[in-house]
């Protein structure tokens, strides 16, 4: 059974960083590319970041080209977001992705 369990989120001010952590489980993490995506209050979901199942290919939203890192490690079936220069704009649930598995979501709130 396929599991993705978000964490590493929270408050955090302007201008500040967070780590987030998906743990997955289920599947053979190494084989297949994740994607990091977010939902903000009244908006629809939208894509934040994709990584291929090795690492080497790297995709970002512009709206966090420059900011935002993600990256995997398959030896621990985790896979990363590390958010720096926080804006509130970026105020949102976060979700792992795997094709049509879903994590819970973590929260992220962006605000001084």
């Amino acid at each position: 059974q396929v599991q993705l369990v978000e964490s590493g989120g929270g408050l955090v001010q302007p201008g500040g960083s967070l780590r987030l952590s998906c743990a997955a489980s289920g599947f053979t993490f190494s084989s297949y590319a994740m994607n990091w995506y977010r939902q903000a209050p009244g908006k629809a979901r939208e894509v934040v970041a994709t990584i291929s199942s090795a690492g080497g290919s790297r995709n970002y939203a512009n709206s966090v080209k420059g900011r935002f890192t993600i990256s995997r490690d398959n030896a621990k079936n985790t896979m990363y977001l590390q958010m720096n220069s926080l804006k509130p704009e970026d105020t949102a649930v976060y979700y792992c992705n795997q094709r049509d598995y879903w994590g819970q979501g973590t929260q992220v709130t962006v605000s001084s």
